[in-house]
């Protein structure tokens, strides 16, 4: 454990900043698990766009936010996309 002040601040403000990022990893993941989920199920072409469009978003806020690298961010959504036009 730190003692000096401001490294027990960061170390709290570490906390906050693990939660919040591991739940938008997750919506994330999440949202590309829709995907994956509804090209399986041979789901509807209009459901399968506006999961598209979802998992778009979270990958973009990720990138945005810093955790994911653009690159990553930008492989990620590809497979998405290839993922979508399987169905189409």
């Amino acid at each position: 454990m730190p003692l000096i002040k401001s490294a027990i601040k960061e170390v709290r403000k570490d906390k906050k900043k693990t939660a919040r990022n591991r739940i938008r990893k997750s919506r994330m993941n999440a949202a590309i698990k829709v995907v994956e989920k509804l090209t399986k199920e041979k789901g509807t072409v209009e459901k399968i766009a506006e999961a598209v469009k979802a998992a778009y978003k979270a990958i973009d806020k990720s990138a945005k936010k810093n955790l994911l690298h653009k690159k990553t961010a930008a492989r990620r959504k590809s497979k998405v996309a290839k993922l979508a036009k399987t169905v189409k």
